[in-house]
């Protein structure tokens, strides 16, 4: 039996961006709830953030060249890291609940793993 891999075409066939996407509303159904005071503060670097992971995936995957994509996808793998960073802030200042940032971090960090395959898919290709 052989198997059918469907062939990627564009960007959103990707599981990573759709998962990255997955995130953003995530982020953004999580910043509603914190104090109006960090409407420009930690909620706005979240959401950029969160934003930047599915953005660049497209951005990278749009370009010529491999080296170019892989760039982009190491900028997606940054903002995985700064919304770890800023998760773990926001649970400290109890701006959620250990629960949400629990499901928060679960989500970004399968992204990370995801993102580092492909980059190593990518760089195989060079």
């Amino acid at each position: 039996m052989s198997e059918v891999v469907a062939k990627i075409r564009s960007f959103k066939d990707l599981k990573v961006w759709q998962k990255g996407v997955d995130l953003v509303e995530m982020i953004y159904k999580v910043t509603r709830t914190f104090p109006k005071e960090e409407i420009y503060g930690l909620s706005a670097q979240l959401r950029r953030a969160a934003v930047s992971i599915p953005s660049n995936i497209a951005e990278g995957f749009g370009r010529y060249h491999n080296k170019e994509y892989k760039q982009f996808l190491h900028v997606a793998l940054g903002s995985c890291a700064e919304i770890t960073t800023q998760i773990i802030i926001t649970e400290r200042l109890q701006f959620i609940e250990k629960s949400v940032s629990e499901r928060v971090l679960s989500q970004a960090d399968e992204i990370s793993r995801m993102l580092m395959s492909l980059i190593k898919k990518v760089r195989a290709r060079q």
